[in-house]
């Protein structure tokens, strides 16, 4: 019997599965392995969206970005903010008796509607410094009555304010990390295989390894404090690398994320192929926590608990689809995107499709797009088209069997017209359930004129408005 059930978060930035325990091999992540080897890592866990403010309050809050209003970035001039009537982990937490608390990166507001009770914000780098903090409240949480929520959230391995950095240069960062060879690293299909990538992807590794000894290090906290036999604890990424194809999209190397959970009732080494989402999370540890579960609030979550298929290696009936939602990441960077994944198949919606699909400002300064776009005519990002990549259509389908890139579009071909519909079906049906103000007819929101539509307005049956057929008697063919 547990004498406390202690739930400790760690979030890494912009880490994607460039770790030894996913296979990658010339990177050294031995405290994060450990971790996987105690526990159950998940190889298909997914967020809904590739943008750290956004993913960060869908750990928080289970609910997708359109249903807690945290449509992309919180800092600086983009100042997105989760709606005040949105119940958050610390708070549903604190009102079970937990003691909360959160060291390093927040990146959500505002702050009233995350009421950490401990709240030690910092943007540095240095995880020596942040394993003070924490061997702090470990201490402090050790005398207390109380269980305690904690959540560590490193900086790295997000870029820094440098064209090809990771913070490595930082004057507080030690020089206890590994660093990497360009030439032995491993670029990721996404990427091209070119001096500038491999120059920044080394750099990566680098800032890599400084999460994972900063893990090292809280893990050494925590048995310190006598606390490691209580403690639920699950390790993952707000979104995946800073690079081309992948963070502010929702191609797989965008939301297919690293997720590590050891419960101390858990059973050790096991790999888990069910599909979860990162709206699955806050289930988990209301779950842990015990008590009452009943939701009295509104949104509704839809997310479960994971504890209950923690220690399955095969994948169960009822996990083999995940939703995601993308609005914004900056406030410059405006477009909706809507998927469905399944076990083999994923579905795009691209809403404002006629729009070019926008660069963040870190990856449009990179060294790694300078090299990719001066690299060949006609530029390719990976496998993919730069053409594909900007100028994207309404729909796209991927059967990732044959195509784990996702460049290959089989939304116009002819022989998967009925799985088009179905799919399209079925994520309309979940976007009318999270009250999605994103699901459009003739390019405007069904939400949003509900009240007119009530009141007899005719809304034609298509996706997008047509200019040259603007009758409301048309089909959505």
């Amino acid at each position: 019997m547990l004498s406390k059930k202690n739930i400790h978060l760690v979030i890494a930035d912009d880490l994607g599965k460039s770790l030894g325990c996913y296979g990658a091999p010339s990177i050294r992540t031995p405290n994060i392995d450990c971790l996987a080897a105690q526990g159950s890592l998940f190889d298909n866990a997914f967020t809904s969206t590739a943008s750290c403010s956004g993913s960060r309050s869908v750990i928080y809050t289970g609910l997708h970005t359109h249903e807690n209003g945290q449509y992309g970035l919180n800092h600086n001039s983009h100042h997105f903010m989760t709606f005040d009537h949105v119940e958050t982990a610390p708070k549903l937490l604190r009102d079970r008796g937990y003691r909360t608390g959160i060291i390093g990166k927040v990146h959500v507001g505002p702050d009233h509607v995350y009421p950490w009770e401990v709240r030690v914000e910092s943007p540095r780098r240095n995880v020596d410094w942040i394993a003070e903090q924490v061997a702090s409240f470990f201490q402090a949480a050790k005398e207390d009555t109380r269980p305690f929520f904690l959540t560590v959230a490193y900086m790295d391995p997000h870029r820094d304010s440098t064209r090809g950095g990771f913070g490595n240069s930082d004057h507080e960062v030690s020089g206890a990390d590994p660093t990497y060879d360009p030439a032995d690293v491993l670029v990721p299909h996404f990427l091209n295989d070119i001096p500038e990538v491999r120059h920044e992807l080394a750099e990566y590794y680098r800032s890599i390894s400084r999460v994972d000894r900063g893990l090292g290090l809280v893990m050494d906290a925590l048995r310190g404090a006598g606390l490691d036999n209580d403690t639920l604890i699950v390790f993952l990424s707000d979104n995946g690398p800073p690079f081309l194809n992948s963070k502010t999209t929702l191609y797989d190397a965008g939301v297919k994320l690293p997720l590590i959970i050891r419960c101390p009732q858990g059973v050790p080494g096991v790999r888990n192929p069910n599909l979860v989402s990162f709206i699955d999370i806050l289930p988990t540890f209301l779950d842990w926590a015990g008590g009452a579960t009943t939701q009295t609030s509104a949104p509704k979550r839809l997310g479960r608990s994971i504890l209950p298929i923690l220690n399955k290696s095969s994948l169960q009936d009822s996990w083999l689809r995940v939703f995601g939602s993308h609005t914004f990441h900056e406030i410059t960077n405006y477009y909706p995107t809507r998927f469905i994944r399944t076990v083999r198949y994923k579905y795009h919606r691209n809403i404002a499709w006629k729009l070019d699909f926008p660069f963040s400002t870190d990856i449009y300064a990179s060294l790694s797009w300078e090299g990719i776009r001066n690299s060949s005519d006609p530029v390719m990002i990976g496998g993919r088209a730069l053409k594909a990549y900007i100028s994207r259509p309404a729909e796209e389908l991927y059967d990732l069997e044959e195509d784990p890139a996702e460049v290959v579009n089989l939304a116009l071909v002819p022989v998967y017209r009925e799985l088009v519909l179905d799919f399209r079906a079925q994520l309309e049906e979940w976007q009318r359930l999270t009250k999605d103000a994103w699901l459009f007819r003739d390019g405007v929101s069904l939400l949003e004129m509900q009240g007119h539509i009530d009141a007899g307005l005719k809304i034609p049956d298509r996706l997008d408005f047509d200019v040259s057929r603007p009758a409301t008697l048309s089909s959505i063919d």
